[in-house]
Order: structure tokens, then sequence, then C-alpha cells
């Protein structure tokens, strides 16, 4: 077991915010279930620039606090490292809300829920770790919380395998391929940097235990 209060508290506005970028990755992995569920309605779009924008405003606000803060309580190298990857996540998503609406004929019909289902799952995962650096993570707590993202990871790898295969097999038109191959591609990317997340927070549990 580690603790990370120390300083009578004053430290809490990095798991604030860290939390808050957590919140905001989760936020867009359900608007992408939601958008993947109706491909047509480009409204919800807005969804995935929403959490985008705050968790880019997010990230500003830990640099600053970074750099002005005298004592952290997590290394600041660390704190930085959590902040840009949780970033990357809704930053990710909002690339696939873009690609998918461009070219919605290609895509009526698509089901991509085994690629977003585990992708849903692993964002509810990392929310769950940063959590748990404020309250003081247990060390094994959180490796069993890391291997359920490597699980998922590994279930969206074996998935984008068959999908690529299908996608491959000669039954589809070349744009159709095109198009797809890059939806399916960037999904694999978010989970690629929920997992990224997950390393970052293991590796600061390690630190501090």
């Amino acid at each position: 077991m580690f603790s990370l209060q120390k300083l009578l508290g004053k430290e809490d506005k990095f798991f604030d915010l860290l939390e808050a970028g957590a919140e905001e990755a989760r936020a867009s992995a359900q608007a992408l279930v939601k958008l993947a569920g109706n491909p047509e309605q480009a409204a919800l779009l807005y969804e995935f620039i929403h959490s985008r924008r705050k968790e880019k405003q997010i990230r500003a606000d830990i640099s600053h606090a970074v750099h002005t803060t005298f004592v952290t309580a997590l290394e600041r190298e660390d704190i930085e490292n959590l902040s840009n990857a949780l970033y990357r996540i809704p930053k990710t998503v909002e690339k696939f809300g873009e690609r998918l609406l461009l070219t919605p004929q290609q895509v009526q019909g698509v089901n991509f829920s085994r690629q977003i289902e585990p992708l849903a799952l692993a964002a509810d995962t990392v929310l769950e770790m940063v959590k748990s650096l404020r309250r003081g993570a247990d060390l094994e707590q959180i490796k069993a919380l890391n291997d359920k993202l490597q699980y998922l990871e590994g279930e969206a790898d074996k998935a984008i395998v068959e999908l690529l295969r299908d996608l491959f097999s000669g039954n589809y038109e070349p744009i159709k391929v095109i198009v797809l191959k890059d939806l399916y591609e960037l999904l694999e990317k978010v989970i690629d940097r929920c997992r990224d997340a997950g390393n970052i927070i293991t590796q600061i549990a390690l630190k501090n235990s």
C-alpha cells in the first residue's frame, strides 16, 4: 500500500485534474458507442469535440500547475505523461467520429461493436485506475486492473485481425475497403491509448510502492 496524500492535501488539485481527464476520456468512449449505433447523426460529433476540448484545457491546467507548484504528490514527469496519455484518448476518438461521418454510405450496416465494446470497458478501467491513485492504491489492485487492460487490448487485436481478413476477402468495393480499414485501425489505436495510460499508472504505482 502506498499513500500519495501529503502536505495537508495541497496537491489534491492534481488528482482532481487527472480524474477529470480520465472522465473525459470515458465520456468520449461513451459518445462513440452512441455514434456507432447512429452513424447518420452528425450532431453526436459535438460530444467528441466537447470532450477533446475539455481534455485539452485540463492538460493545459495540469501543465501550468506542474510548473507552479513547489511540491507535488507525484513526480512532475509522471503527471505530465499521464495527462498527455489521457488527452490522446478523446483526440483519437474524435478523429474516428470525423472519418465515420465523412462516408456514411460506406459504413451503413457495419457493426463496430467487436472493437467498441472492449474499448468502452478499457476507458472505464483507466478511470478506475486514475481514481485509485488518490486513495492510495494497492499495487496488486493496480496490476490487476492493468492486466484487465492488457486482456481487453488482446481481444481487440483478435477482432481487428478477423475484421481485416474479412475486409480483404475480395467481397467489398475498393473504396469501402479503404474506409473501413482506416476506421478499424483508428478504433484499435484508441484502445492502445488506454493501454498506454494504464502502463503509466502502473509505473507510478511501482515507484511509490
